[in-house]
């Protein structure tokens, strides 16, 4: 009996996504589970899982196109799925990178290496016939990351652009000296979304951005004194996103307002606090948020963080994990950003923009000394949030991570 696979139910407020890439041809073996085909939405990429043993009869449809929830995708034919093979192609398989990373060590150390690799991590490896023990993981604890093993392929295409240190971009080849060329590819869904709500932001809000700037000593003296403590007791880093983190949340109970959305002629109030954090990903700029986030001290926070940064590394961000908000932080500061004027995320109303730590002179006291400086933006609504709100907004900001004992009496 012939199974059909179709598009899985699509995430609310989804309507359609993109075939991407097929991971099997029609005549190939597979496995219960095993990813067949990648469907790229707006925000994530979904995987289709085999729903049983067998041999994929037959594609409905190509890669590029456009799909709907239930819409059949394969046919696949249910059996026992991949036959033994011949005695002759084990030994030459057992010679392969791939197939040494995927034998069962005997060493417990390998065991908890292998086990901490994503399925599309396995998948890259495997048909890239690499060996995973080639690459050095960035993840916690060495572990190996996609992107790990996406930058070890590149690098490995182009050598010449090691020694260069310059950025690789496959898409792209370089003309010879002298010629002139374009090369065109189409936005990703992604970029096509953040495209659509940048010039929404732009178009439906009145947005206006004020600054200022923070002096880091106090936090960065406090990190630096309990950062070892702190992560042997709560096995994670104790980083300045959590301070933000927890002086936004300050800010926003005085000033409930920049919490707050519009909806028509309404303004709504949210009594809860939703922080999406911005973070970069090999296909665009997500923002994953962290529920309720009012109620979580700074070693749940930074968990969290980590955890949303792993995922959106590893392409497993899912929709949950992006749906609402009622707050935006960014951080250009990772890239050498100096200043910039962030903008909002519909349908919030504010967004704060983090900028680079710099050595800069400033007068304490009387005296010039050096300071770990910080401009900080936050663009608003001005709509509802009036000037006054929002420069007192990022003046608290300001005030609790300059004297960090605030965030603990919140005074």
């Amino acid at each position: 009996m012939t199974i059909e696979v179709k598009v899985p139910q699509l995430p609310e407020s989804v309507t359609d996504a993109t075939l991407v890439t097929w991971h099997k041809q029609p005549g190939q073996t597979v496995q219960r589970d095993e990813n067949l085909v990648d469907l790229e939405t707006d925000k994530v990429v979904l995987e289709v899982p085999a729903p049983a043993n067998g041999v994929l009869k037959a594609i409905e449809i190509e890669n590029g196109a456009t799909v709907t929830s239930g819409q059949l995708l394969a046919l696949l034919e249910p059996g026992e799925g991949a036959a033994p093979a011949p005695e002759t192609e084990k030994v030459a398989a057992a010679a392969t990178p791939a197939a040494v990373a995927a034998t069962p060590a005997t060493n417990s150390d390998d065991d908890s290496n292998a086990e901490k690799l994503s399925p599309a991590v396995r998948r890259l490896l495997e048909e890239h016939d690499i060996d995973a023990t080639m690459i050095g993981g960035t993840g916690r604890g060495g572990r190996v990351l996609k992107s790990d093993v996406l930058d070890y392929i590149n690098r490995s295409a182009h050598p010449e652009a090691i020694s260069a240190e310059m950025p690789l971009t496959p898409e792209l080849t370089v003309p010879a000296a002298g010629e002139r060329s374009d090369h065109r590819v189409p936005m990703t869904r992604l970029r096509t979304r953040i495209a659509e709500r940048m010039v929404e932001a732009q178009q439906t809000a009145a947005m206006l951005t004020t600054f200022n700037e923070i002096d880091l000593t106090e936090v960065m003296a406090l990190r630096s004194r309990y950062k070892e403590s702190f992560e042997k007791k709560h096995g994670v880093k104790l980083g300045l996103m959590s301070f933000f983190v927890g002086a936004t949340l300050e800010a926003l109970r005085r000033f409930p307002i920049v919490n707050a959305s519009v909806e028509g002629n309404e303004i709504v109030y949210h009594d809860y606090y939703d922080v999406g954090i911005a973070v970069s990903s090999e296909r665009g700029l997500i923002v994953p948020v962290i529920r309720n986030a009012d109620q979580l001290n700074f070693a749940e926070i930074e968990s969290s963080i980590r955890e949303y940064g792993l995922k959106a590394r590893e392409g497993n961000i899912s929709m949950d994990d992006l749906t609402g908000g009622t707050f935006t932080i960014t951080n250009g500061g990772v890239f050498g950003s100096m200043m910039s004027t962030p903008i909002l995320n519909p349908p919030q109303s504010g967004i704060l923009g983090m900028h680079s730590i710099q050595q800069r002179p400033a007068v304490v006291n009387g005296e010039i000394l050096a300071r770990p400086m910080m401009y900080v933006a936050l663009t608003y609504d001005h709509r509802i949030i009036d000037g006054s709100d929002a420069v007192q907004f990022l003046v608290t900001i300001k005030q609790s991570l300059e004297d960090p004992g605030r965030l603990l009496l919140q005074v």
